[in-house]
């Protein structure tokens, strides 16, 4: 058995006005990885081209140590997928959805879709294009859950639902993985939802990967310095990551904030957020 549920090698999509450019991630086995980066970064061209929905240009893609593509029909059996989007015929019921995704997966389990629908409160005789977005969100994730998948896919999946289900589903996520031979992939936008489960945050802008870490080295690491002109002076440039100039003072995103914390006493230094991070990389001065 393969030790990475997912390899990416080299990977690289063009297309006119943008590429995915050389990428290269592991996802080990037992471990939640999240995707962050703005609009337009390529987390769903990464996703699409892993799914093969979308060819790529050039690399290799190993899920469960299988190529993607020579592959892909008993990975997929593997694989539950959550886009934001619905993607079941509006005219279906989750009962019918059922019926006919029992026919596609060969470990569909009727029990667990079933628990799955009266958990999440889902009438399995109403049409689809009843449901709200919300209701559309959770019967994909009641699908992805009820085919023994040892793997998850979930692109922006979560933006739909109200923080209480947001909370149910991130709860589930975190028993999935607990079996170690399962993986999710992530991509979201509410990055204090990937502080809360993932372990691995990888963050992609303009179609480069600028890091791949373990979250609680990031939120253990990364500090925000606030001082005026005269300590930003003084700052040991190699150690500044970013720099954004408000009205009166310099935020200075670090790497190593105790390091920080003792050169600078005078300084106030705290914890940075993903979201910190993200803007700091994007909007930020880069050293």
């Amino acid at each position: 058995m393969a030790n990475n549920t997912l390899e990416i090698q080299n990977l690289s999509k063009n297309f006119k006005d943008f590429s995915l450019n050389n990428l290269n991630l592991k996802i080990p086995r037992g471990v939640i990885m999240g995707l962050i980066g703005e609009n337009g970064a390529g987390k769903s061209t990464t996703i699409n081209c892993i799914l093969n929905e979308i060819e790529k240009t050039d690399g290799k893609i190993l899920i469960f140590g299988k190529d993607h593509i020579a592959a892909e029909t008993e990975i997929k059996d593997k694989i539950g997928i959550v886009f934001d989007e619905n993607h079941f015929p509006d005219i279906f019921t989750p009962k019918e959805i059922g019926k006919y995704m029992s026919g596609i997966y060969s470990n569909w389990e009727w029990s667990t879709y079933n628990k799955y629908l009266r958990q999440f409160e889902l009438p399995e005789n109403k049409n689809i294009k009843d449901f709200s977005k919300g209701m559309k969100v959770k019967l994909a994730f009641s699908v992805a859950l009820s085919h023994r998948a040892e793997f998850l896919i979930l692109d922006e999946a979560t933006s739909g639902l109200d923080p209480i289900v947001r909370d149910d589903i991130l709860d589930i996520l975190i028993d999935f993985v607990q079996d170690e031979n399962h993986s999710v992939l992530v991509s979201s936008h509410i990055t204090s939802d990937l502080e809360k489960i993932a372990d691995y945050i990888t963050f992609l802008h303009k179609g480069k990967i600028v890091f791949s870490h373990m979250k609680d080295e990031l939120i253990d690491n990364y500090g925000i310095i606030s001082c005026g002109t005269s300590i930003f002076d003084t700052l040991d440039k190699s150690e500044i990551i970013a720099y954004r100039k408000e009205d009166y003072q310099y935020k200075v995103l670090v790497k190593d904030r105790k390091s920080a914390t003792r050169k600078y006493p005078e300084a106030i230094i705290e914890p940075a957020t993903l979201e910190e991070i993200m803007l700091f990389y994007v909007k930020g001065e880069l050293q």
